[in-house]
């Protein structure tokens, strides 16, 4: 699967800061797998310009026309 593709994985996600000053994403998908991850605030904010740069351009996408089907 690629990063384009949609996928019926379904996750809960958690974000915060730790004790020992990093931020940490947690996510828990439903068969039980968890991913703790700890970065340092600057790569947060890094991954957080990343969130907010794919979804720009996932709303882009989503308010172009969509082609019509054909018969």
């Amino acid at each position: 699967m690629g990063i384009d593709k949609q996928s019926d994985v379904s996750a809960n996600i958690q974000i915060g800061p730790t004790d020992q000053g990093m931020v940490r994403i947690y996510i828990e998908a439903d068969d039980g797998t968890e991913l703790p991850m700890d970065f340092d605030p600057d790569e947060a904010l890094d991954i957080a310009e990343e969130l907010r740069v794919a979804a720009e351009a996932a709303r882009a996408l989503g308010e172009r026309p969509q082609p019509k089907k054909k018969r």
